[in-house]
């Protein structure tokens, strides 16, 4: 029996937490902003299917700080899946982000929907790849599943986001990564972080989401590094087994605003 409904799926991204939860980027408090972001989540009704988590969650790489996000995410009872960034470490990830609610799974159906998450860090770079190997594991998980409406997520931005600075560090070579997708007709979203804004594009029929994050905004359009004065927020997609979606980017009431003078982090 086909759903009547849709699947609702919330992305959350670049939550940059700390081991000391007093600690700030830039002048703003990336734990209690997630913590707003959290309570936004829980006031959706009808009660979201899963979150996607599309990277850097934490900021320092610490063990407290994967734990500080697990023991937020488990009490709301959703689902969860997430993704590295080019802050985060793997291997602790790997070890600490598990739970009744938690999944390490990188591939994934439920709601007549494909989820394929990728991997695109570089070791000790800011910008992002995608190994061959991944890229044939990509290829290998489109042709198991050829009929199911497909979502993609990564950290990194496979297309320009239009603003220079952010552009030198989005997915290198993203042509291959299009190589692979322009084969399948399944293909209908990527998803991805690290941008800290809204972001949407279209190419060869599939829609390029780019999400706020969870705590500093970055202003967009811009030629150097710059901070935005847009509140913490996150993605609302609602997903249709037919393949058609419908999304909106939530912003919650974050009063706190980072360093607006800042050049960096």
């Amino acid at each position: 029996m086909p759903l009547l409904s849709p699947l609702q799926v919330v992305q959350l991204s670049d939550t940059h937490l700390f081991a000391d939860p007093n600690r700030e980027l830039l002048g703003l408090s990336t734990a209690d902003s997630l913590k707003t972001v959290l309570d936004s989540v829980r006031q959706i009704q009808p009660k979201p299917d899963l979150l996607l988590l599309t990277g850097d969650l934490s900021q320092d790489e610490s063990a407290k700080s994967y734990e500080r996000l697990r023991d937020l995410l488990e009490p709301l009872q959703i689902p969860a899946y997430w993704l590295p960034g080019n802050h985060d470490y793997p291997p602790l990830m790997a070890q600490i982000l598990i739970a009744p609610f938690i999944a390490t799974d990188k591939v994934f159906q439920s709601g007549g929907w494909n989820f394929i998450l990728l991997n695109s860090m570089a070791a000790g770079k800011v910008y992002g790849e995608l190994s061959a190997a991944s890229l044939d594991w990509l290829e290998q998980q489109l042709q198991q599943c050829p009929v199911q409406p497909t979502l993609i997520a990564l950290h990194h931005p496979p297309c320009p986001v239009g603003s220079n600075w952010m552009d030198q560090i989005g997915l290198r070579h993203p042509e291959a990564l299009f190589a692979v997708l322009d084969r399948y007709e399944q293909v209908k979203l990527v998803l991805f972080g690290h941008v800290h804004q809204e972001f949407t594009a279209t190419r060869a029929g599939v829609q390029y989401l780019g999400c706020p994050s969870t705590c500093v905004q970055f202003k967009p359009q811009q030629t150097n590094f710059a901070i935005d004065d847009q509140r913490p927020g996150f993605r609302l997609l609602s997903l249709y087994p037919g393949g058609e979606f419908t999304t909106t980017v939530k912003r919650v009431n974050y009063q706190p605003l980072p360093d607006l003078a800042a050049t960096g982090y």
